[in-house]
């Protein structure tokens, strides 16, 4: 038998050397604002071999709505095109170029919304930001992962920008193209990566859960994410939050830009919080409608106030609208001490195994979906039910087979986590065995 041997010495190993990205390979691409050169840049991309790269530029925080404003595509072979969606409006030849081929985007749930708005679609996805999550990486931004993975730094100075601004200055063009300059080799590297450590089935999934995913629904009431309604409680006040919402978004609407340019939410909380019962509101009296904007629609403003004020009282909205799922994870330790149990215990399971998955807790399987089967598990509660339940709750295939079995243990028997994880459970009643 021989002595363990010493610890190898340490070796110092050389910081990478990182390189900045400022300019695309083939120089700034013309903007491709006429039908004859966007078929001319179709053929190209056509011709071209492998992914695409695929981003988008919208005015977010400018423009009413999420159009895109400039679209960059990359291909092997064919280079870096810009595309200014606004002034082509029919990208059917793009369309046609891209059929059948795979899209790298970073973020794809951000740009894929507008680009099926002007009708692009990809028939397969490669996404390096969840790529980069699946992998357990910290930074998962694209300058980031750029930087970590491929050794270039990329400047991002130009993300929040009015991308409806015509002419797009060069420096912005230029940030634009090296947006998808790298894309398809960083989508290379996690790939490998992806396949090194078992998860490129998973992405894959995960993947095509993202091209596939519906529209999202629109919001019920929209106007209770005004930020500060939190400090309006009469059911009066959030009528005159509501009345100037909606009077808002319509002249928001009508003339393209953000709702937050044209009245501030911190002006749609004043006003409410300044009605009292029984009086008229003034809206020229108030400091956050003495400004120039404020008072170019004063006229508009105090309409939509005095609607909400003659409002009688069963027009008034609630408080707070019906809850579309379990309570607060908070009130669970009274209402169900049971499922505060059971809900403890699964998150402490599902965060050991993704620890040991080396992803964030949320990518291995959704929170929300986690505190709906806690709050109320199958009747019959086994293999098949809690297979079914997660999958009708929007868990992939492999999320499931992941967590199925650990999760089975702790919804049963929330105490025996407990016990083996020293984790603090709540069992006030007896635990739920089925």
């Amino acid at each position: 038998m021989t002595d363990a041997a010493d610890p190898a010495p340490a070796v110092d190993v050389p910081e990478r050397e990182v390189e900045p990205l400022t300019a695309p390979r083939e120089g700034v691409p013309p903007v491709i604002t006429s039908d004859s050169a966007l078929r001319e840049a179709a053929e190209a991309i056509a011709a071209g071999t492998g992914p695409v790269a695929v981003d988008a530029e919208r005015a977010s925080g400018y423009r009413y709505g999420q159009r895109a404003y400039l679209v960059q595509l990359r291909r092997e072979g064919s280079g870096t095109h810009l595309v200014d969606p606004i002034a082509v409006r029919d990208l059917a030849p793009l369309a046609a170029a891209l059929d059948g081929t795979e899209w790298v985007l970073h973020a794809a749930s951000q740009d894929l919304p507008c680009l099926r708005e002007i009708g692009l679609s990809p028939d397969s996805l490669f996404d390096t930001e969840l790529a980069g999550r699946l992998l357990g990486r910290p930074r998962v931004g694209l300058a980031a992962l750029l930087e970590e993975v491929l050794g270039y730094s990329l400047a991002k100075e130009h993300s929040a920008a009015d991308w409806s601004t015509r002419p797009l200055p060069e420096p912005w063009l230029r940030y634009a193209a090296l947006d998808v300059e790298l894309l398809v080799e960083l989508r290379d590297v996690l790939e490998a990566e992806l396949d090194d450590a078992g998860k490129l089935g998973w992405a894959h999934e995960e993947f095509e859960a993202v091209r596939l995913a519906p529209p999202a629904s629109p919001r019920v009431d929209p106007w209770r994410r005004t930020s500060g309604v939190h400090k309006v409680r009469k059911p009066r006040q959030l009528a005159v939050v509501r009345s100037l919402w909606e009077r808002r978004d319509d002249i928001a609407r009508r003339r393209d830009t953000s709702p937050g340019r044209v009245l501030p939410d911190s002006a749609l909380v004043a006003a409410a919080l300044a009605t009292v019962p029984g009086q008229r509101t003034e809206l020229a009296a108030l400091p956050a409608y003495a400004g120039r904007g404020a008072r170019r629609h004063l006229s508009d403003w105090q309409g939509a106030v005095d609607v909400a004020l003659a409002l009688p009282d069963s027009a008034l909205p609630p408080p707070s609208l019906p809850a579309d799922g379990p309570p607060p994870p908070r009130a669970w330790a009274d209402r169900d001490p049971a499922a505060a149990a059971r809900l403890t215990a699964a998150r402490t399971v599902v965060g050991r195994l993704a620890e040991a998955r080396s992803m964030p807790v949320e990518n291995l399987l959704a929170p929300d979906l986690l505190r709906r089967v806690c709050w109320s598990p199958p009747e019959v509660l086994d293999d098949g039910t809690l297979r079914d339940a997660l999958r009708a709750g929007g868990a992939r295939s492999w999320q499931v087979d992941e967590v199925l079995a650990d999760l089975l243990v702790g919804l049963r028997d929330p105490a025996s986590v407990a016990e083996t994880t020293g984790a603090q459970v709540e069992t006030d009643a007896a635990p739920v065995v089925r």
